[in-house]
């Protein structure tokens, strides 16, 4: 049978009973566009993941307190010693670790800020000059607060984008205002570019203040939160990661690595963690979508094999006029691959359309890569395939006497 022939042999027969043609094509339809809306919804996290760590800063190094058994990302986790880390381990770091660029301390609680007759509840950060420069933050009105500031103990605060506009109305008015935190008076000298949230962090509602200040007027505390560390490149950071844990361990008294009431962690250690994790996701999200396209194949088959029992007469009389079983396998196989391809590009657009409107009405990222409609095409296909082959077997082995008998 020729190709021109066989294309027109399927479109007559799929069009000869649309209801039904319809109502086969839907389940391939609705697992094509669950494939993609998942895979593209795992694909959208991971992007927003790796960018929110690339903006963290670049060749950075995080020292948290909390020993090896609290170890998780972000979080010193339950019983972790928050005192492990003091000033004078951040200035051997600086001095005594060869590769390290920049320093930069914190210390960090929740309080509540004040200007006028708005207040809001926000993170409040002590930190250094270089803070901005390691973490790459970026001030977008006003100035981050001097190494002079920093150590005369200056009641000046940056804000976040977010914080600035609770506050005072919006990003411009902030500059020079009076606030209050915890009830101390602070100025505001800068506000931050908006990055949006991490996690169970947003760094657009924070507020940064001085290191020392947030020692005297705020806590009482002399722990270190947090230490970042900038390598001078990327090639040095093992090295650096490895000198400061020795460094570290010497200075607390530990002699092995497993009982550290410390961590580090690079940020290659971070994505290469949460990638995973958000692969994981993928698969899993994308292997119970793909459940349902079995079930599509499944609804394929039937009307596949009710279409043979239809037409057995039909059949049996193109084999009285030579038709072979070569013939008849590829007219029934090209319908049911016909039927899963048709309901595939609809899936494929549908599932584009719902991933759009994701992005566009929430704040969730969904990314549609061409692997994923790669993948859905060459699985909608199989299916046809696989499911449309026994039917069409069928077909081809009836015997041409019984099936022109058939009533």
């Amino acid at each position: 049978m020729r190709l021109k022939d066989l294309m027109a042999e399927t479109f007559l027969s799929l069009t000869a009973n649309k209801a039904r043609s319809f109502l086969t094509v839907l389940g391939i339809v609705v697992g094509i566009t669950s494939v993609i809306v998942m895979v593209a919804f795992g694909q959208g996290t991971k992007a927003s993941i790796e960018s929110n760590i690339s903006s963290m800063g670049a060749n950075l190094l995080t020292v948290s307190p909390g020993g090896q058994e609290s170890r998780q990302i972000g979080g010193g986790g339950a019983g972790a010693n928050t005192n492990s880390l003091t000033l004078k381990d951040v200035e051997a770091i600086r001095t005594q670790v060869a590769g390290v660029k920049r320093v930069a301390q914190t210390t960090q609680s929740s309080y509540q800020a004040s200007a006028e007759a708005s207040n809001t509840n926000v993170s409040v950060t002590g930190t250094t000059a270089d803070y901005p420069l390691i973490r790459s933050v970026t001030v977008s009105n006003g100035s981050w607060f001097t190494t002079d500031q920093e150590d005369t103990g200056a009641r000046v605060a940056v804000l976040g984008p977010t914080t600035a506009e609770t506050l005072f109305g919006s990003v411009d008015a902030a500059i020079g205002q009076k606030m209050r935190v915890n009830a101390q008076p602070f100025t505001v000298i800068g506000v931050t570019e908006s990055k949006g949230g991490s996690g169970m962090t947003n760094q657009d509602e924070a507020v940064y203040i001085p290191f020392d200040t947030f020692q005297q007027h705020l806590s009482k505390s002399t722990g270190v939160s947090t230490i970042y560390v900038e390598a001078e490149s990327q090639d040095v950071m093992t090295q650096v990661e490895a000198d400061m844990d020795e460094l570290l361990l010497a200075r607390h008294g530990i002699s092995e690595s497993g009982s550290a009431d410390f961590r580090i962690m690079n940020q290659e250690d971070i994505a290469s963690t949460l990638s995973t994790v958000t692969t994981t996701l993928t698969l899993l999200l994308g292997s119970i979508a793909g459940i349902s396209l079995v079930v599509g194949g499944i609804g394929i088959m039937n009307m596949m094999l009710t279409t043979v029992t239809e037409r057995i007469r039909e059949i049996g009389l193109r084999k009285a006029l030579g038709a072979t079983r070569s013939d008849l396998t590829s007219q029934f196989l090209a319908e049911a691959v016909a039927l899963t391809m048709l309901g595939g590009v609809i899936g494929i657009v549908l599932g584009w359309l719902i991933a759009f409107a994701i992005t566009s009405f929430s704040s969730y990222n969904a990314e549609v890569s061409l692997l994923s409609v790669g993948i859905a095409v060459g699985v909608s296909t199989a299916i046809g395939i696989v499911f449309g082959y026994y039917p069409a077997r069928r077909a081809a082995k009836l015997d041409p006497i019984e099936a022109l008998r058939y009533q």
